[in-house]
């Protein structure tokens, strides 16, 4: 299997394994449930479940029998899903955080009448180890370019949600040819500031006051991991509680699960996201995004398809949207949240189709 990941050592797994049966539960005031950030007698039993039921090689037998592809790019050899379609036209998706190319992994049934891309985007799971600064959404775009260059694909859609998003505008800026359409489930978070308030509509305004609000009972993890991630990477990088504890919280909150994050992450796949995470060393790679600033882009000619869940972190309305790309097909969808190939795929697709019929 060309491209595909190797094999994690049994050694490394003994190792996890050993961590989470070693793991110390924190002292903490009972009875807070979900409220002060993750629930520790759920964490509890999800630790022991790790350590004691779950089984990576199964799904990392699966995760290797996906459509794997390698294309050196510069000096690096980076990997990607790759499931052609001879003649179709080509897709490119682009995931974010804290998640991986798995964010797709059910819409690619739905997808083979296209050529479907799926980069491992730098720094993340199943990229090269990223050992240098400088990789902002603007540098991880010049490697997305370079990898469709080297499959051969000069034409192409890009769909992005999350860190994708940003990845998604700055390659549509760097080569506006070669990007065909864009399909977005979110505006990328660095125009949420970028206006003056006195140049907002009423549905801009309280954009912007939702967004604050976020900020402040939901977004302190996007500012440790912007301004001290080499700190918080040493917790998470050496402790698979930890790890888990950040990472599910968020899978959590984010998404339309009512409360029960299994509902829309089944165990296995719960711990599958967060396994991948730590048998790659990433997580503290992983935050290069937040905080390595890219230069702001004004605004996008590509037409744009937008698909909003209303689950997601703080959707923007349409007349924002609008400030920054040119869109062509607006979606507001009734359930869903931030990870929309993953919680509704049949109705990403449908965005992502969207977006392929503005290219043609």
């Amino acid at each position: 299997m060309i491209g595909a990941p190797d094999s994690v050592e049994q050694a490394a797994l003994d190792d996890l394994r050993r961590r989470l049966l070693d793991t110390n539960r924190v002292r903490l005031p009972e009875g807070t449930g979900w409220d002060r950030g993750v629930d520790p007698d759920y964490l509890a039993a999800l630790v022991d479940y790790w350590a004691n039921s779950y089984d990576w090689r199964r799904r990392e037998k699966r995760i290797r029998s996906l459509p794997w592809t390698a294309v050196t790019v510069g000096d690096r050899t980076y990997r990607a899903l790759h499931q052609p379609s001879p003649g179709a036209a080509t897709v490119v998706l682009l995931h974010g955080w804290p998640d991986s190319i798995l964010r797709f992994e059910k819409v690619l049934p739905l997808l083979t009448d296209l050529n479907v891309v799926i980069p491992a985007l730098p720094g993340f799971p199943f990229a090269p180890p990223l050992t240098e600064p400088g990789m902002s959404m603007t540098t991880m775009a010049e490697v997305v370019d370079g990898l469709m260059s080297g499959l051969g694909y000069h034409r192409y859609v890009v769909s992005g949600g999350d860190v994708g998003s940003g990845v998604a505008e700055a390659l549509a800026v760097r080569a506006p040819d070669s990007v065909a359409a864009l399909h977005l489930t979110d505006i990328p978070y660095t125009h949420l500031f970028s206006l003056d308030e006195a140049e907002l509509t009423p549905d801009e305004q309280d954009y912007l006051a939702r967004g604050r609000q976020w900020q402040m009972t939901e977004g302190a993890y996007a500012l440790a991991q912007a301004t001290k991630p080499h700190t918080l990477a040493v917790a998470l990088g050496d402790s698979p509680a930890g790890l888990l504890a950040w990472i599910v919280e968020k899978l959590r909150a984010w998404t339309d699960c009512g409360g029960d994050v299994e509902s829309v992450f089944p165990r296995d796949d719960l711990l599958t996201w967060v396994t991948v995470y730590w048998v790659t060393g990433t997580i503290g790679t992983s935050f290069s995004s937040y905080v390595e600033r890219a230069a702001p882009v004004a605004s996008v000619s590509t037409p744009t398809a937008v698909t909003i869940f209303p689950h997601d972190l703080v959707p923007a309305p349409r007349s924002f949207a609008e400030r920054f790309f040119n869109v062509r097909a607006w979606d507001e969808e009734p359930n869903g949240g931030h990870f929309a190939a993953w919680e509704r795929p049949q109705r990403f697709v449908a965005g992502l189709r969207a977006a392929v019929a503005l290219a043609t």
